[in-house]
């Protein structure tokens, strides 16, 4: 899978999320390493979501992943605090700001995307 096909994909999956809820400026960088590699991010401002192809300056969190892993915590398969538990994967910056990242997984699940 191209890093163009995997964006789209996990794209298209977060768009749907109702982030409404969440007043707090969040913005995390993903860094996908290996098959599919490139950097995105994601972003919710004003209770909207936001998903980019870019390299992210303002940024809370950046994770580090494979692709693979990043897909099984959006379906819902892999915990995130189980990721990193288990190095795969990685967090630097805002510790709280990243452990929010599963309301926007639990979003995106209770959204219907699957």
């Amino acid at each position: 899978m191209t890093y163009a096909e995997f964006f789209s994909k996990i794209r298209g999956e977060f768009m749907g999320a109702d982030v409404s809820d969440i007043q707090e400026h969040l913005a995390y960088q993903f860094n996908i390493v290996g098959e599919a590699e490139g950097i995105f991010y994601v972003e919710v401002k004003d209770g909207k979501l936001y998903v980019e192809p870019y390299e992210y300056f303002d940024r809370d969190v950046i994770f580090t992943s494979s692709a693979e892993t990043l897909q099984k915590i959006a379906d819902g398969k892999l915990d995130p605090v189980l990721a990193f538990t288990l190095q795969k994967l990685k967090v630097e910056g805002n510790i709280d700001k990243a452990l929010r990242f599963k309301e926007l997984v639990e979003a995106k699940r209770g959204s219907g995307k699957k």
